[in-house]
């Protein structure tokens, strides 16, 4: 029994548990959709819930407040991840990262390029920014599938470029994707976010503080017509990678411990457990707080609502062709094609152990859009949800195929001798 039973718990404890909770909800949400109850779930996802405050307040659908309000918290984690990155991470030194900043480009514009291309002259157009996205804990999740196989070089070359994919994103939509735009509100936005920088200057460790001043930001973002999810990632930038204090010398604190008072060792761990707690930075506590909400919260209820398609009357068309080419074909092109220039030009080089096949498989990781292209698909047909439909069609079709096809082509790929970086 320990041996049936034993493979389903590693699966569970590895890093592919939240994109399987991701594909669970969407799954069920596709079903339900298609099903006697999908009254039920188009009614819920339309449920008004209103909040009051004074003579002012707020009321939206249901799904709406998913959308606006609990995926502000997961781009506060993305913005938090994408800080960390250029601080301290891959991200840090130019010239190491310059490959994966072109991968991520060239995973941007050409999907984009696909998607006009298919969409030219007509109606669908405005979701140009649909294919451009990359789901980094989908993609992670199927390449963690692999387990020991897979080079650490492989593993950092993926994780930094959809790091860079989420910064473009989130550009995407502060810049293209805002309507009606109240200069007034957005002002008093930026405003707090000026504050919220001024605490991170003077080293403020207290969350709260800042989760408070996010909330204004959200809301004065909110009203100016950019998306609030902007204000979560400005607001990630603001919160302090410093340690709070800094670290003990563990080894001569324990051995002067356990010279002074054996007996006493074990109470001197404690107390230097809770100074190690206090220690992390602001950033990385915050991060650590968010990261499980995200992966078993947040995003699963926004693959929920958003995932639900109902196939009667739908159609493949030009938005959807447009979403799923442009994913499929153009996300792996674009990362392999711009990589391989760069080697060639001798102004970039493969990470220690990544043979081209892998840069390849990567690519098609690199296609799964899901959750962001979702995200942005919401955006850019807010008015229309035939096209808006045609959009999640074409991204989960495309989602699903470059998840099995990212899988195969990686598993063929680490089962082969290295190659030449060159060849």
């Amino acid at each position: 029994m320990r041996a049936i039973v034993r493979p389903f718990i590693d699966f569970w404890n590895s890093e592919a548990r939240g994109g399987f909770i991701l594909f669970a909800a969407a799954l069920t949400a596709f079903v339900i959709a298609n099903s006697a109850a999908s009254s039920w779930y188009f009614g819920l996802k339309e449920l008004p819930i209103g909040i009051s405050f004074g003579e002012g307040g707020l009321e939206k659908p249901l799904s709406s407040w998913v959308k606006d309000l609990l995926m502000a918290f997961f781009f506060l984690l993305v913005g938090l991840e994408i800080k960390r990155e250029i601080v301290q991470g891959e991200l840090s030194d130019p010239r190491r990262s310059l490959l994966t900043i072109l991968a991520a480009i060239g995973g941007m514009l050409v999907p984009a390029a696909i998607y006009v291309f298919a969409n030219a002259g007509g109606d669908g157009l405005a979701g140009w920014g649909v294919p451009m996205a990359t789901d980094i804990a989908f993609a992670i999740g199927v390449l963690s599938l692999l387990g020991k196989r897979v080079p650490l070089g492989l593993k950092v070359f993926l994780t930094a470029f959809a790091i860079v994919d989420d910064l473009g994103a989130v550009l995407v939509i502060a810049f293209f994707y805002t309507k009606g735009l109240n200069f007034a509100a957005l002002l008093v936005s930026l405003g707090f976010f000026g504050v919220a920088l001024l605490m991170g200057r003077a080293r403020v460790s207290n969350l709260f503080a800042y989760l408070l001043v996010g909330a204004f930001m959200w809301y004065f973002m909110l009203e100016s017509g950019v998306s609030p999810t902007v204000a979560a990632v400005l607001l990630a930038l603001a919160v302090p990678l410093r340690r709070a204090v800094a670290l003990p010398d563990l080894r001569t604190t324990l051995d002067e411990a356990a010279r002074r008072d054996p007996e006493n060792l074990e109470a001197e761990m404690d107390s230097l457990e809770d100074t190690l707690r206090h220690a992390q930075s602001p950033l990385h506590r915050l991060e650590r707080t968010l990261h499980p909400w995200s992966a078993y919260f947040i995003m699963p209820l926004f693959a929920f609502f958003n995932a639900g398609v109902s196939l009667t009357g739908a159609s493949f068309g030009e938005v959807a062709l447009g979403a799923s080419l442009g994913l499929l074909l153009g996300k792996p092109l674009g990362i392999f094609g711009v990589c391989w220039l760069a080697v060639r030009s001798g102004i970039a080089a493969l990470p220690a152990g990544v043979t081209w096949p892998m840069i390849l498989g990567a690519g098609f990781l690199g296609a799964i859009g899901f959750t962001m292209s979702l995200f942005v698909a919401t955006l850019a047909f807010e008015g229309s949800a035939t096209l808006l439909n045609q959009a999640k069609i074409g991204v989960l079709s495309a989602s699903v195929v470059a998840a099995l096809a990212g899988l195969g082509f990686l598993a063929w790929a680490t089962g082969r001798q290295p190659v030449d970086v060159d060849g």
